[in-house]
């Protein structure tokens, strides 16, 4: 248990923070320790070498957000510190999220940088479970939605109190730790391989040791006319992942986990589109086969390597942004409608901006961010597809635990849409049956059309597609637009892409 004490101001440390992400942090770091670490003086910051706001960065790409938003943080943390420490109070669930989400707000808010995290708590916990109950905790609205919040979920326990408040807002998603660390795919007896598992990424798509980092490649069967063809493309997805473990971090906790697991996770998207055109026999034929030359690739490319084989090697990712160039439906989920608007966000600044103008798409300012343009991209998801509407929470949760079982010996990421009104009641006894089959679920309520200015996804007709299409012409981008690192921002999306994990 941590309690916080007010370090002492007599003889104030001045931290000058480099312009850097490394300075960055270690700005964070001294202002936490200086509470923890009794008897430590306070520390002040100077942020002269940060550059200007507007500046380029060279390197990562994007535009400098300036030493505001780094202030701002700074000030937040310590003024939760300050009350703790005034109380002399141990910290609690509440300020470690909420530390937590003030981070990720910081790393959004200069709108050139992405951000994903999860929380994991015990399901008892009731000041855990109302954490995105803005009711009761109406200071986290500005900062709350910069995480996924979920439990440690155990077989066999009461479900009642979660699914009360997934109800609501979807929160909190179920990681059941013990089926993570005894099994590969459920549907294969127990190898107890993944035994330090402690948790998973912010999608939850795969399983992780602390300290390890995902390592996530994504294919298309849909895209594929014959097995043998997607079989093929499984084995240069998996070389190019194996690959990737060859390389280190900057951190030697993780390097020491990451060279042990080589942990990857090959995946699937466009799921729904695959059911559509070859039915649920035909990819349970291709996961099948699929996983087992996966595993043929491990162990002649490890033995080529020289390195261990990896511990886990499929997963199902959410797939919001990726699977969008293929034009694919995201992971295992239906889209909204054959035909929806898909609105992205960009920087005012971005030098996309002007060539998507001219090709005429839709461009309009964001609410409550008048530095942010909205940009909406018509969409048609295919002929014959099944709509979220017209597959109910149950197949849904089903098609999780099919892949689950023949495909992802991580996890499939999901998140399943419900009526709240006609299922909502229906998510306790659901649970009860899936948790001897998933590793992991979310939930989140299917909301009207239009429930909230500038929704990611946004249902149309074919007539409001086709009237947005006309309008559209030819992107013609610069030459040198290539050059000059324009980063393209999404909107919180009903899945995540972003894998990073601490």
């Amino acid at each position: 248990d941590l309690i916080a004490l007010e370090p002492e101001k007599s003889t104030p440390k001045i931290f000058v923070v480099p312009d850097s992400r490394e300075g960055w942090v270690k700005a964070v770091e001294l202002l936490i320790d200086s509470y923890f670490d009794h008897g430590s003086s306070a520390v002040e910051f100077d942020f002269s070498k940060i550059r200007p706001k507007g500046s380029p960065i060279k390197g990562f790409g994007g535009i400098a957000s300036g030493s505001e938003v780094l202030e701002t943080l700074l000030s937040s943390i310590r003024g939760i510190l300050n009350h703790l420490a005034e109380a002399r109070s141990k910290m609690s669930i509440v300020t470690i999220v909420d530390i937590m989400n003030m981070i990720g707000k910081c790393v959004v808010a200069g709108n050139v940088r992405r951000t994903a995290e999860i929380a994991f708590g015990p399901p008892q916990n009731s000041e855990y479970l109302n954490l995105k109950n803005y009711t009761k905790n109406p200071q986290r609205v500005e900062y709350g939605w910069a995480s996924n919040n979920s439990v440690y979920a155990e077989l066999g326990m009461d479900y009642k109190d979660i699914c009360d408040r997934i109800r609501d807002n979807g929160e909190p998603g179920l990681a059941w730790l013990g089926n993570m660390q005894r099994y590969g795919r459920m549907g294969d007896s127990p190898d107890e391989k993944d035994h330090r598992a402690m948790g998973g990424n912010p999608c939850l798509e795969q399983t992780l040791e602390s300290y390890e980092l995902c390592c996530l490649v994504e294919t298309f069967p849909c895209n594929h006319e014959s097995k043998e063809d997607f079989l093929k493309t499984l084995e240069s997805a998996f070389l190019y992942a194996k690959i990737v473990t060859l390389g280190q971090t900057h951190w030697p906790e993780t390097n020491q986990v990451m060279t042990r697991n080589r942990r990857i996770g090959c995946s699937m998207t466009g799921i729904a589109q695959f059911i559509t055109r070859r039915g649920i026999d035909e990819l349970k034929d291709w996961s099948e086969d699929g996983y087992k030359r996966i595993q043929a690739c491990d162990a002649k490319y490890s033995e080529k390597f020289g390195v261990p084989r990896s511990i886990k090697t499929t997963s199902i990712k959410p797939s919001g942004t990726v699977s969008l160039l293929a034009g694919a439906t995201p992971g295992m989920h239906y889209p909204e409608s054959r035909y929806y608007i898909r609105r992205v966000r960009i920087p005012y600044h971005s030098d996309l901006i002007g060539p998507l103008r001219k090709a005429g798409y839709s461009i309009e300012e964001a609410v409550g961010q008048p530095d942010t343009a909205v940009v909406s991209f018509p969409v048609d998801a295919g002929e014959g597809i099944r709509t979220t509407e017209e597959v109910s929470m149950w197949e849904q949760l089903s098609l999780a635990a099919f892949l689950q079982r023949h495909w992802a010996d991580n996890q499939v990421s999901c998140t399943v849409t419900f009526d709240p009104e006609t299922e909502g009641d229906q998510i306790q006894h659901a649970l009860q049956y899936f948790q001897y089959q998933l590793k992991g679920i979310s939930f989140l309520p299917r909301l009207p059309s239009g429930a909230y200015p500038q929704m990611p996804y946004e249902a149309i007709t074919n007539e409001e597609y086709e009237k947005a299409l006309a309008q559209i012409g030819d992107l013609d981008f610069d030459s040198d637009l290539s050059k000059k690192n324009s980063e393209i921002l999404m909107p919180p999306d009903l899945y995540c892409d972003s894998c990073n994990t601490k």
